[in-house]
């Protein structure tokens, strides 16, 4: 059975109030239209997407999925926009459609409706709603459906029915083509409808199979930015009760956000209140992550504390490390076993060796550092010239005082000692003392200027 899922990712979506396309607005950190791809091909489907407003820019948003891309140029209704996928489908294929602003749709429900879908039967999602306003009603003759009414064209008694239409329906390729093409759009919208259809199948003999989802929020779709954040919180919900389910300790589950996946996860692991974690996470045991910290693309290996406050990107920390307050560890920095980046650091593109210390209020970019190291208060690597980035390389056992400027391309050798102060321009050698100070000076008949 060859499954293809076409996508409707046309809308505009003004009830945003937003420039970027609506598909392109982020749950959980990673665009709704890609939920919707990711359930599409976890099912081992072939998937098109319908895309108009936002053009390129909806297309830019998956480079790593393999997607036919489909444009339709005028918004005509849900019926018009497969229509534009149509050329996709042949008679065999077992055609899935869903919609890009309704992302958390279950692959797990998509399965039970494609093994509902024959020649036959086609597979219909509702769900029974308390306030179906706004929804297309299901309307049934006995047990069986009989057609989808939209609020705007339904009676006064249609609109009682509680159970509505979510739009997403599995059924086989011959049965789509000729009902796409006998689509009308003689209703109050003067759209073609989808839904119209479902009784183009009834009459035609085929059975209208109906699946419910396990909840509300599977179905939900995003019209505004409130709707967006209700998904949010729900998902966030889901995130932290699962790392819950796995032994982590959160102090307040409503106040932790997931933006990504947490790729490997050891055991008592606590993570303290505002804490983002975005990207690929590993999690050692024994890692405390304390408040408001944002952490992206990281590996923290067993016995690390991260203090609050701190921001690692793209970031390797070695077992044993403490981190922060208030550290920021860039791109490619890779601390080992048992160093110390203290308040106020700021590492880029570095690799601390084991115990080494960067304790407070210091720059470290491009460098290379050694086991053992001190870094002292106040020291910057002086890495970029205003065109090119330059290496500084501190050796096993180094010191360096406080106040210290190493203007790269600089090298500290092996248990160097580097005065309070100086400014380093020539390599500093093995074992000794280096320093550059200007001599200090007292004028004893100096005075202050006086205000005029």
């Amino acid at each position: 059975m060859t499954i293809k899922t076409i996508i409707l990712a046309a809308g505009k979506g003004s009830r945003m109030k937003s420039k970027v396309p609506k598909v392109l607005h982020k749950l959980a950190g990673k665009p709704m239209l890609q939920w919707v791809v990711e359930a599409a091909k976890g099912l081992g489907s072939e998937t098109i997407v319908v895309y108009g407003h936002g053009g390129e820019q909806v297309k830019e948003s998956l480079p790593s999925f393999e997607i036919s891309w489909v444009e339709q140029v005028e918004q005509l209704g849900t019926g018009h926009a497969v229509q534009q996928a149509s050329g996709d489908i042949t008679a065999d294929d077992t055609v899935l459609i869903l919609y890009g602003d309704v992302p958390l749709i279950n692959q797990t429900t998509l399965q039970q409706m494609l093994s509902a879908c024959d020649d036959k039967t086609m597979s219909l999602l509702t769900v029974e709603l308390n306030d179906p306003t706004g929804y297309g009603r299901i309307v049934r003759q006995s047990t069986e459906v009989e057609k989808i009414v939209e609020q705007k064209d339904a009676c006064a008694e249609e609109l009682l029915i509680s159970e509505v239409n979510t739009g997403i329906l599995a059924l086989k390729g011959a049965l789509l083509t000729t009902c796409l093409a006998a689509l009308k759009n003689d209703n109050a919208q003067q759209e073609y409808y989808l839904t119209d259809i479902i009784e183009m199948a009834v009459n035609a003999g085929v059975r209208i199979d109906t699946i419910q989802p396990a909840n509300e929020f599977e179905v939900q779709g995003v019209n505004s930015t409130s709707q967006l954040n209700q998904l949010e919180r729900y998902q966030q919900g889901l995130y932290a009760e699962f790392l819950m389910q796995q032994g982590v300790t959160l102090a307040d589950a409503a106040r932790f956000d997931l933006r990504g996946e947490v790729t490997e996860l050891g055991t008592d692991i606590f993570i303290d209140c505002n804490v983002i974690l975005a990207g690929k996470i590993s999690l050692g045991s024994n890692v405390r992550i304390a408040s408001n910290c944002v952490i992206t693309n990281a590996v923290i290996e067993d016995n690390v504390s991260i203090k609050a406050h701190s921001v690692l990107d793209d970031c390797h920390i070695g077992a044993g490390s403490d981190v922060g307050p208030f550290a920021r560890i860039r791109p490619g920095t890779k601390l080992g076993c048992d160093t110390k980046v203290g308040n106020f650091v700021e590492m880029k593109k570095t690799n601390l060796g084991d115990g080494s210390k960067v304790s407070h209020l210091s720059y470290i970019g491009d460098a290379d550092i050694g086991k053992e190291v001190n870094i002292g208060a106040g020291t910057i690597t002086c890495n970029y010239d205003g065109v090119n980035k330059y290496k500084t390389t501190i050796a096993d056992g180094a010191f360096i005082g406080s106040d210290t400027q190493l203007v790269a391309p600089v090298s500290v050798g092996e248990n160097a000692t580097i005065a309070a102060g100086t400014t380093l321009t020539k390599d500093a050698p093995d074992g000794v003392l280096t320093l550059s100070r200007a001599k200090q000076m007292t004028l004893k008949n100096w005075k202050r200027s006086n205000k005029e």
